[in-house]
């Protein structure tokens, strides 16, 4: 079983000499840090998400309305220059 590329044993190796270093009082103060850790960490990264979305969203907007403004441009012209062919000299 590999979890991030770390095997079953490795973990387990890693979880007791964790518990030799800081002894079985800590291991949970410290899994409490942690967890408080990454959710602050997620915490920010969904916020600098939630910005770029807003952001962006101005930008995709006024994109369609350029893009919009030109479909309209250029069907004129289209039809300009299909009334031009039917015009015979």
């Amino acid at each position: 079983m590999y979890i991030l590329f770390i095997s079953g044993q490795e973990i387990i190796l890693v979880l007791a000499l964790a518990l030799i270093f800081f002894g079985a009082k800590s291991i949970p103060e410290i899994a409490k840090m942690m967890g408080k850790g990454v959710r602050e960490f997620r915490k920010a990264t969904n916020e600098i998400q939630r910005e770029f979305d807003n952001s962006t969203s101005d930008i995709q907007n006024e994109l369609k309305d350029v893009n919009n403004s030109l479909g309209k441009d250029v069907q004129k012209i289209k039809k300009n220059i299909d009334k031009a062919k039917n015009i015979k000299l």
